[in-house]
């Protein structure tokens, strides 16, 4: 189960869990760091312990991960969970953690080091411009305030002289062992849960968190959407209201970007919540949904 940030993931993901005698498995690129479990919207106290959570909170702020560390450990965790007699529910927001899963990686062409090095030593800026200029549709798909992940579409494309959509069109044929659901709202609906969460979170513990966590975070858990934002705060370059709009503004960009992945990557059938207010309707329009797919 997928969808955008803020649509209400987590607590259907509990539910089905509940209802199916299920474990969670997580599927989140920054929800895997511990000390970070309110920024990040990482499982309550509460929901962890009503049901098996899996992948969530156990790698070290210093630490980095990719797709390909996930897809390995993801498939280990999936199988000890089948091994238990449990169902296992997949659940998260990172497309490409969730593609190497039920597709496999899409095969890239070895590092060429000269250009990698060429490339990493651009300002992002002029890494965006020249993405731009070889790949104009990728910008769309891509957060480009991540210099990570500008510099390497920016890598790919350039070596192979492809768009990088089309790179992606070479993934591995999907697993028939996954049935999936892409979670969406209305869109005004969608922009004020997400405003609430945010002002939600730096209520509750996420500045303290990132004053802790910052002598010790590396540059993966400093990619996590509000970190660098508060960092800003505590050292008294921004108000705290500033800081709350900034974060906001890039989790509705991020939730964009999600969207547009869930449209082009997978196709698996959506649930508008917007139309389910209570949580046992959702509940049972997601049984249905799922249980179709049955082969």
């Amino acid at each position: 189960m997928t969808g955008p940030t803020g649509v209400g993931k987590s607590s259907l993901a509990l539910a089905l869990a509940e209802r199916l005698d299920g474990e969670i498995l997580g599927a989140d690129a920054f929800q895997i760091y511990a000390g970070l479990p309110v920024l990040t919207a990482q499982p309550t106290p509460e929901q962890l312990d009503a049901v098996p959570h899996h992948l969530v909170g156990f790698l070290d702020l210093s630490e980095n991960f990719d797709a390909a560390r996930y897809a390995k450990a993801a498939r280990e965790t999936l199988a000890a969970i089948s091994s238990r007699g449990k169902l296992p529910i997949l659940v998260g927001g990172t497309g490409l953690y969730l593609k190497a899963l039920t597709h496999g990686l899409a095969e890239m062409p070895p590092v060429d080091p000269d250009l990698r090095a060429r490339i990493s030593a651009m300002p992002l800026a002029q890494a965006v411009e020249e993405l731009g200029k070889a790949d104009p549709a990728c910008l769309a798909t891509l957060d480009l305030k991540n210099p990570v992940r500008v510099h390497r579409a920016l890598e790919i494309v350039l070596q192979t002289s492809r768009p990088l959509a089309e790179l992606r069109g070479t993934w591995k044929n999907p697993s028939n062992d996954f049935r999936g659901l892409v979670l969406t709202r209305e869109r005004e609906d969608l922009r004020d849960r997400i405003e609430a969460n945010v002002a939600q979170m730096l209520a509750g513990g996420a500045i303290e968190e990132v004053r802790h966590a910052a002598n010790r975070a590396g540059d993966g858990a400093r990619r996590a959407i509000g970190f660098r934002d508060i960092e800003e705060f505590l050292a008294g370059k921004t108000s705290l209201d500033a800081c709350r709009e900034a974060i906001a503004t890039a989790t509705k960009r991020y939730a964009k970007r999600q969207l547009t992945w869930c449209r082009t990557q997978f196709h698996f059938p959506s649930l508008d919540l917007s139309t389910l207010p209570q949580p046992e309707s959702a509940l049972s329009r997601a049984l249905e949904i799922l249980a179709a797919q049955a082969p």
